[in-house]
């Protein structure tokens, strides 16, 4: 047979019974969705990622104190940003210094207990350009606010607080002083601590709340091409008397990291959607050989007719890889659709790689000739008077 009717003959089966070949081919459909969803929204994950690090730089290096060889907490000299900043490849300095002692209440009647989780930090003025943090609201501290009682809060110490976006000008306490909200950040992804943080001038942590000025993370720019350089002289350069007491991380490192851990869940992911493309396949076989079984009589006449074993066999295999093939491309459809309506919820771009949903029609061709093979080998060795005597 040519291959047109070979087609034609394999979808009468389908034609025939329209409702157990849609259920058949859905359990295809829906291993294939879910293969297809997962991967595209890993990869859409992966690519809101790079292109978050794009916008906002991987040359980001943090200092920060590590722990004494007593186990006691170490500190940074007061003079550590500005060695740091004079290693050459080096573009950028700042620093942020905490203040422990400086809680901070939306106002003087909240119990000491319940501080939010929102921590104090002296900060320098230049700390935005450093880290890549927006102003979500108002403006940010300068050589004029950094000496008087103002304050920029996190995006999330603003939300405890319950001052969310509004406007600033509003008042807070800190370290039991009243200090102006002049500006609200948006979510900082390469410095998470200041998004719990209410920040205030270096000056002004001095003389309002005793700062006594040792930073306690300096975040440092560097040329790209000198990141690695830089990150190994940090550490002795931020504390030469002591350089083991020195943590130095790359935050665009831990960004990374953070999604890669999802890789075991989308492989967890991927394996229940090879489950169910199982499960599907057996459906398929299932469906084939119990409609080998109803069409006994449609085969004798057939082979009555003069259709050969072969042509038999290849009828049913047809059929078979019809079925799958309409699962599978329903089921690419689908988990397209899926990633692409998911991707934008989340504001990611929608990425679905190619090889996913050529992969998944190939995977169900396969499954589709696999579970259509025995029923066509069954179908094809039924003799005509067999077939004709059984109905």
């Amino acid at each position: 047979m040519w291959p047109a009717d070979v087609v034609k003959v394999g979808a009468v089966g389908l034609r025939t019974r329209p409702m157990r070949a849609f259920l058949s081919a859905l359990g295809i459909a829906i291993g294939i969705a879910a293969m297809v969803a997962v991967v595209g929204v890993s990869s859409s994950s992966r690519a809101d990622l790079d292109r978050a690090l794009a916008a906002l730089g991987t040359n980001l290096l943090t200092v920060s104190p590590g722990s004494t060889l007593t186990g006691e907490e170490a500190q940074l000299p007061l003079e550590s940003e500005a060695m740091v900043a004079r290693i050459a490849p080096v573009r950028e300095v700042s620093s942020i210094g905490l203040l422990g002692d400086a809680k901070v209440y939306r106002t003087g009647k909240i119990p000491e207990t319940e501080t939010n989780g929102i921590a104090t930090y002296a900060a320098r003025t230049d700390l935005r350009a450093a880290t890549g943090a927006e102003l979500s609201n108002g403006v940010w501290l300068n050589a004029a606010t950094g000496s008087f009682p103002a304050t920029v809060l996190g995006a999330t110490a603003a939300e405890r607080l319950g001052i969310g976006h509004a406007a600033p000008d509003v008042q807070v306490v800190i370290g039991g002083r009243r200090f102006t909200v002049i500006g609200i950040l948006e979510p900082a992804a390469l410095a998470p601590e200041l998004d719990t943080a209410a920040l205030v001038g270096w000056p002004a942590a001095r003389t309002a709340l005793g700062f006594d000025g040792h930073p306690t993370t300096i975040y440092t720019r560097s040329a790209d091409a000198s990141v690695e350089d830089v990150r190994g002289v940090l550490g002795a350069t931020a504390n030469p008397e002591a350089p083991n007491e020195v943590e130095v991380s790359r935050p665009s490192d831990a960004l990374a990291a953070k999604k890669a851990a999802g890789e075991a869940f989308t492989g967890l992911l991927l394996g229940l959607g090879a489950v169910a493309l199982l499960v599907g396949g057996v459906g398929v076989a299932n469906t084939m050989v119990i409609s080998v079984l109803e069409r006994r009589s449609e085969i004798g006449l057939r082979r009555s007719l003069g259709a050969t074993r072969g042509q038999i066999r290849t009828q049913f295999l047809a059929e078979s890889l019809l079925l799958s093939a309409l699962g599978g491309i329903g089921g690419a459809l689908i988990g397209t659709v899926v990633t692409t309506i998911y991707a934008l919820y989340q504001g990611w771009p929608a990425v679905i790689p190619a090889w996913a949903v050529l992969g998944g029609v190939a995977a169900t061709l396969v499954i589709g000739a696999v579970a259509g093979l025995y029923p066509a080998i069954r179908a094809s060795r039924l003799s005509p008077t067999e077939a004709l005597a059984i109905t």
